[in-house]
């Protein structure tokens, strides 16, 4: 019977738990995907490459909502129950607070190796895929960004600008070219078109001039016609990897052995982890977040047991309901501020790490005293 009861409880909770996670997800990607625009409107990449990106920004967001949501069906699920006087029904066939209590904690520890495999490996490798389309993706819609009487400095070290368009020609071009501090090109041109010859953007132009810049000395020639291979340029979108999309092991390593280590075993851009202690701090942060965080999963489910508690015919029930899910969310943004305060100092960071497993002992010792049970 015990059984029974407590599979449906968790079969409902992890039915909520999806269901609710996977609407809440979709609804947070929606608004991110509407910021992440501007990869088209003003960096000038292609559609294909803000679906592929923010496609893999899923993993993400319901990594970041998952301590909430699990939280949250814990917490609808125990006042569902209290409601419908299921719980009653526990209490009369022998089932004790501590028990229950016992079961959910357990429960929780589901969610937290959830969390886990997603923020030590699904969410840095899918977040280095998804940098991975920035990196490689030409300027496909440069060409639509341009505008009459405006500097378009969208590409890297380039800055076009034109007096008039009109579709795709434009009429008295102005455009540098910075190869450096010391060296740059200046074109002159009355007209000029796009075009794509193999997969490739080029500007056409006619009827110019060429000023060639190099430690002050200018040279400079006419031409009819030239043209400039747009897809050699990239964009000013970030493209060395961040933190978060650098894997775990490669993070521990750059930690323990100070080596310059990869985002993958390609050619890709190195991520130089030997830089500054600055650096060496924030890898430290990032690695605390990534380990110790998922911890406080445990510690929501302990605050839900709360609710076990009190029934709904206390006079105080519902103030009860809300000042338990205050401190539900107050611990979640606990743990995500206590990562900042990771550093290299290990007694402090251990003081840090230390903090869900007090809250867990305290917790538990108040609800046993507040259930007047003993520990099952």
């Amino acid at each position: 019977m015990k059984k029974i009861i407590f599979k449906n409880f968790l079969r409902e909770t992890t039915q909520f738990f999806i269901l609710s996670t996977c609407a809440v997800t979709l609804i947070v990607w929606v608004i991110q995907a509407v910021n992440y625009m501007e990869f088209v409107t003003e960096d000038g990449h292609s559609f294909k490459v803000y679906f592929l990106y923010t496609i893999y920004s899923l993993p993400k967001i319901f990594n970041k909502l998952l301590p909430f949501m699990f939280f949250f069906s814990v917490f609808f699920n125990l006042i569902k129950y209290e409601e419908q006087n299921q719980t009653l029904i526990f209490w009369t066939n022998g089932i004790k607070k501590i028990t229950f209590l016992n079961i959910i904690i357990r429960y929780s520890f589901l969610f937290l190796t959830l969390n886990f495999i997603f923020t030590l490996f699904i969410v840095p490798l899918s977040q280095d895929k998804a940098r991975s389309y920035i990196r490689d993706s030409n300027i496909d819609y440069l060409p639509l960004l341009i505008k009459p009487k405006k500097f378009i400095d969208t590409v890297e070290k380039l800055t076009i600008y034109s007096d008039k368009k009109d579709k795709n020609t434009l009429e008295n071009i102005i455009i540098k070219d910075t190869f450096s501090n010391s060296k740059s090109k200046i074109i002159f041109s009355k007209k000029g078109y796009f075009t794509q010859k193999d997969d490739n953007n080029f500007l056409i132009l006619t009827d110019g001039k060429i000023l060639n810049i190099n430690k002050g000395k200018t040279n400079a020639f006419d031409f009819n016609q030239t043209q400039i291979n747009l897809s050699k340029y990239s964009s000013k979108s970030i493209k060395t990897p961040k933190l978060q999309e650098v894997n775990t092991v490669s993070l521990f390593e750059c930690l323990v052995f100070t080596e310059k280590v990869t985002t993958d075993s390609g050619d890709r851009l190195k991520f130089n982890c030997n830089e500054t202690i600055s650096l060496k701090k924030k890898i430290t942060q990032e690695l605390f977040s990534r380990l110790f965080k998922p911890f406080y999963i445990p510690l929501l489910a302990l605050v839900c047991g709360f609710l076990l508690i009190k029934s709904k015919n206390s006079q105080d029930f519902t103030s009860y309901k809300l000042k338990i899910f205050v401190l539900g969310v107050f611990i979640i943004s606990i743990s995500e501020i206590s990562t900042k305060f990771y550093s290299l100092n290990l007694i402090k960071s251990l003081s840090i790490l230390l903090v869900p497993l007090i809250l867990f002992i305290l917790f538990y010792y108040y609800f046993r005293k507040q259930s007047n049970l003993k520990i099952s």
